[in-house]
């Protein structure tokens, strides 16, 4: 506490450093011994006792070993956690206690004035000594006599007001024990947005992988499916090539059988005429006659026969949804049904 800073701005420095040597908890005077909190902040033993049993209700001693605790200090909600010792573990501010102690003793030595007690308005001369429990106001004792209370049921004054302290008091620790109720209901619920979101990312990685696994089996397929159909081109396109070589040579030995041919017929000798004449036109025949080469049938080139059905792979995937296991057989079933209705369908279309 800065007690220099607050008396030398008050008018008053006894009126200010009492202010500050009040308790938040029962708003007395700090009564020995005196506890520091770790926030800085003071208490009176009994008073950080109390606000612990309220925050800690099952707290209790076992033996010679107690059990530690934690609670929130009044003024800044600090959290204070509390070793085995419980509040007698915390230290004891003597330098507040010499203070208190210090200002009682120049109280004491002060006259005292009549401003510092309240004073009845209606006997101005009496102080306010009593509280009226049927109209629950003060008043002082000439009221009861002989004023507006004199039919009323009063109490000393002192008595109420420690009673009502102490009903504030208790109405402190409540708050205080329901402060942290409240505290403990939030830390909880901060658990559970960290623990949803957790297994949300859980979930999510569990269902990249499955769909990545899915992807990846269609890769493979699909790999298959063209390793298939680029095989069959290729035969295709081999035995075309193939045909297109062997006509090209045939062509070729045509060309020079006619240029053969030409030649003789350039020929004007008779006797050498026909001397190679003969032979050549037996090769020409021959040639005509030769064996024939092999053909393409009609729509060779065509590769529709590479056909897939997909519409209902693909209602299934368009159904794939979070689901319980009773749904998953359900699906599976109604997919074997669907299956064995189209094998029975190819067996009866099936050519006999």
């Amino acid at each position: 506490m800065d007690y220099q800073s607050s008396i030398i701005r008050d008018s008053n420095p006894m009126e200010n450093l009492e202010k500050q040597l009040i308790c938040p908890i029962c708003l007395e005077m700090f009564t020995k011994p005196v506890v520091i909190l770790p926030c800085q902040h003071n208490l009176c033993r009994k008073c950080a006792n109390d606000i612990f049993q309220a925050a800690n209700p099952y707290w209790q001693s076992r033996g010679t070993t107690l059990s530690g605790g934690r609670f929130r200090c009044p003024s800044c909600r600090h959290e204070v956690i509390l070793d085995r010792h419980g509040v007698y573990g915390l230290q004891r501010n003597l330098l507040v206690e010499n203070i208190i102690d210090i200002y009682k003793q120049e109280y004491s030595s002060r006259p005292l004035k009549k401003g510092n007690h309240p004073m009845c308005k209606e006997h101005e001369d009496e102080k306010i000594n009593i509280y009226c429990l049927t109209c629950e106001i003060p008043t002082c004792s000439m009221c009861k006599v002989f004023g507006a209370h004199k039919d009323c049921e009063v109490a000393p004054l002192q008595n109420v007001f420690q009673g009502q302290k102490m009903e504030l008091s208790n109405c402190i620790s409540m708050l205080v024990a329901g402060n942290d109720r409240v505290q403990t209901i939030i830390s909880q619920l901060e658990d559970s947005c960290k623990t949803t979101e957790e297994n949300g990312r859980l979930v999510k990685q569990e269902l990249c992988e499955k769909i990545n696994a899915l992807i990846a089996i269609l890769e493979e397929k699909k790999s298959e499916l063209l390793e298939k159909v680029t095989k069959e081109q290729e035969e295709k396109t081999s035995l075309v090539q193939a045909l297109i070589q062997q006509y090209k040579e045939q062509l070729e030995e045509s060309t020079k059988l006619m240029d053969t041919a030409f030649q003789s017929l350039e020929e004007t000798g008779g006797a050498t005429f026909l001397t190679n004449a003969k032979q050549l036109i037996k090769t020409i025949v021959e040639a005509s006659k030769g064996g024939r080469l092999g053909k393409i049938e009609q729509g060779f080139e065509n590769l529709d026969y590479f056909t897939l059905d997909l519409e209902h792979i693909a209602e299934v995937l368009r159904a794939i949804d979070f689901g319980t296991d009773e749904e998953e057989e359900e699906l599976n079933e109604e997919e074997e049904e669907t299956e064995e209705e189209e094998s029975q369908e190819r067996k009866v279309n099936a050519p006999q």
